[in-house]
């Protein structure tokens, strides 16, 4: 009798089972939708790659190399497969440029059922925000800082040496100058960002400031190329933006984790 009651009090197999698929269920389920936004996102990028290789890389690549051509330096390429390989590059690059708008719609249909409407409001704005500060960033680098950053270089080398540009390392030290730009007008939505969630608030950052601006010029050493010119031309935006994200900072109400988002 007694073994009998210890079997009874034992749960059924089936049940056990059953509730472990049960929480399987929702992780499975998140895993075949991250699936199908990678899926999505790298045929939109192949897409994008096909279509910029085979119609307009020509184009884009002397559009690439006009800064220096146009001074009338010669532009080279020293392996085999260079002009090749960065031809991909530059494709590969503009292709995720191209695709971006199908691979942050499905970035935003996986992430959005897990948001608030709050939240849902702030990422949107947050977005766009970003989106246009390193659109402005990029743009700001290119037309007023790059020409300059090349003049500096090609001014330093005068009578020294003939200038002969390799082709990969050129696209390799442009890409490397504007995209830190990009990267670095997004400071206010960082520091938005941490004043929200309470890593940081405007009296602690305006008390710093002094170390801020030192940190701001040595990461601008370590972004841009070693020269004065290009670590001014993105400290001295820097420090403007850090002075526009202290404001926003003064603005901005840290979040109350014991308020839910929904009203």
């Amino acid at each position: 009798m007694k073994l009998r009651k210890n079997r009874a009090s034992v749960p059924p197999k089936k049940d056990e089972e059953s509730i472990q698929e049960g929480s399987r269920a929702p992780i499975l389920a998140h895993l075949m939708a991250l699936r199908h936004v990678l899926i999505v996102s790298a045929i939109a990028v192949l897409v994008g790659f096909v279509l910029i290789y085979y119609l307009c890389i020509d184009a884009l690549m002397a559009w690439i190399i006009e800064p220096i051509v146009s001074r009338g330096i010669e532009v080279i390429y020293t392996a085999m497969s260079e002009a090749l390989v960065t031809k991909f590059k530059v494709a590969l690059i503009a292709a995720c440029i191209v695709a971006s708008p199908v691979i942050i719609y499905e970035a935003w249909g996986f992430i959005r059922p897990a948001l608030y409407d709050r939240e849902v409001r702030l990422v949107r704005t947050l977005f766009f925000v970003a989106l246009l500060l390193f659109l402005v960033g990029v743009t700001f680098c290119y037309f007023a800082v790059y020409t300059l950053a090349v003049e500096f270089f090609l001014v330093a080398g005068d009578n020294l040496a003939t200038p002969m540009m390799s082709l990969d390392k050129y696209v390799g030290f442009l890409f490397g100058f504007i995209l830190p730009f990009g990267v670095a007008f997004q400071l206010p939505v960082f520091l938005f960002l941490t004043t929200r969630f309470g890593f940081t608030s405007y009296q602690g950052l305006a008390g710093k400031r002094k170390f801020v601006i030192l940190g701001v010029f040595v990461l601008a050493a370590i972004l841009t190329p070693p020269d004065v010119v290009s670590q001014l031309a993105l400290g001295i935006p820097m420090l403007i933006l850090f002075e526009v994200g202290l404001q926003v900072c003064r603005l901005t109400k840290p979040r109350n984790p014991d308020v839910s988002d929904d009203g």
